[in-house]
């Protein structure tokens, strides 16, 4: 199990521990003030440190091999870890929707203003780490060369390529950090303008980025677990392998489904004419081989053709 362990989706792991200990500090802070918006964002950063650890042990066992009972692997196991944490999180937002409306029916005054301040400083910096972490994994994922600065708009550009933890971590830690930020905007204005709704209507605010998070991780991890064609980024890189064995001349055809994190590959190549039966089921055997050893394709199914003297493949161009 600790071999498994060691394997899960690091990004997870580290939001898990890091939101745990958020939870307890901001959980102190809301008790002792009385805040509203320090309320929501301990109920999100419980959600944040529950989901995560949930996904974390999903994507763990999703390394584990294909067994006697189970010879597909447990790949799609971590989509469905994925979809209990959108549950967690529909739920919390629910609570933290209702708190903000009991706020703005009944305005109160927080108290211990700089307890608070510094709670949502240490959350947004804590967050803010956790998401810069989640940026770097996600331009490793995508085999993205970028460093500095540039990792920020290449990790919006490549996210369809991290895996599903990695995503549900960026996206929930960009909801945490700007949802702490929105709850220290609420308890300042709130406390030096004197109008105690601005409290229960960033609570309420705080609520609503949980709900649109929830939908969009669940409908991310939805298609995932059916079935999705690939990015064109990833086709046209098995396209690439394929077209470098020098017999293969062209691509009649070629499916790339991504299931979960990994890819399935069904495809029919035309080799040059004039080969044997016996030739063109090594080069078939070679190439599936060199396909296979690229750590994200799980299964690759190859037919192999004459050649027509016809151009069949064209690169496919990236839809974003």
């Amino acid at each position: 199990m600790l071999e498994l362990l060691k394997k899960g989706n690091k990004s997870s792991g580290i939001a898990a521990l890091g939101n745990a200990g958020l939870a307890v500090a901001k959980g102190i802070a809301a008790a002792i003030s009385g805040s509203g918006a320090m309320f929501a964002t301990t109920i999100h950063s419980i959600a944040d440190a529950t989901n995560q650890g949930f996904v974390f042990f999903g994507s763990a066992l999703a390394e584990k091999e294909p067994t006697e009972k189970f010879p597909a692997g447990f790949g799609r196991v971590v989509n469905l870890f994925v979809l209990v944490a959108v549950v967690v999180i529909s739920i919390m937002a629910y609570e933290t929707i209702i708190k903000g409306w009991h706020f703005i029916q009944n305005p109160s005054e927080a108290t211990h203003l700089w307890l608070n301040i510094g709670i949502l400083t240490l959350s947004i910096m804590v967050d803010g780490y956790i998401l810069w972490k989640a940026m770097k994994e996600i331009a490793e994922e995508s085999r993205t060369e970028a460093s500095g600065f540039s990792v920020i708009p290449e990790a919006f550009r490549h996210l369809q390529y991290a895996s599903p933890p990695t995503r549900l971590v960026f996206y929930e830690d960009i909801v945490a950090t700007s949802g702490a930020f929105l709850a220290l905007i609420s308890i300042l204005l709130a406390h030096f303008t004197g109008f105690l709704l601005l409290d229960g209507i960033g609570t309420m605010l705080i609520g609503i980025l949980l709900i649109g998070i929830a939908l969009k991780i669940g409908y991310d991890n939805t298609i995932g677990l059916i079935g999705v064609a690939a990015p064109a980024k990833i086709e046209n890189r098995i396209a690439e392998l394929i077209l470098d064995e020098p017999q293969v001349v062209d691509i009649s055809e070629m499916k790339v489904i991504q299931v979960g994190r990994q890819y399935h590959v069904d495809s029919y190549i035309e080799l040059t004419e004039g080969l044997s039966l016996e030739k063109a089921d090594d080069i078939k055997i070679k190439v599936q081989n060199k396909i296979l050893k690229d750590p994200d394709i799980d299964d690759v199914t190859l037919g192999i053709l004459e050649s027509d003297d016809k151009k069949s493949w064209e690169e496919r161009k990236p839809s974003n």
